[in-house]
């Protein structure tokens, strides 16, 4: 799936909100998007540490700082982000109450 998809201004869907987050993840991770699923967690079964996590929160917070100002994932909200879904919730109804 090209990253072009979530390039277009618009309110992004839940599914659009996953794949930005497994592309970013797979960037960092270095691994097939394919390989991350929803139910995947980030510890047991993507390997990724806090660092990589950092690094995600970084990703996101610039890929959506431009449709929604001042996006911001909280540093204190890191902690219940266990799963891709976990992340993909998050980020979903933070955009809807912005």
């Amino acid at each position: 799936m090209p990253a072009e998809t979530h390039v277009e201004k618009g309110p992004l869907d839940r599914q659009q909100v996953f794949e930005l987050v497994r592309d970013q993840l797979a960037d960092i991770l270095e691994v097939e998007p394919s390989s991350i699923r929803e139910s995947s967690s980030f510890a047991e079964d993507l390997d990724a540490d806090s660092l990589a996590l950092i690094e995600l929160v970084e990703a996101l917070e610039e890929e959506l700082a431009e449709r929604s100002v001042g996006f911001r994932i909280e540093d204190e909200d890191l902690e219940d982000l266990r799963t891709v879904r976990d992340a993909v919730d998050y980020v979903f109804a933070k955009l809807g109450a912005s």
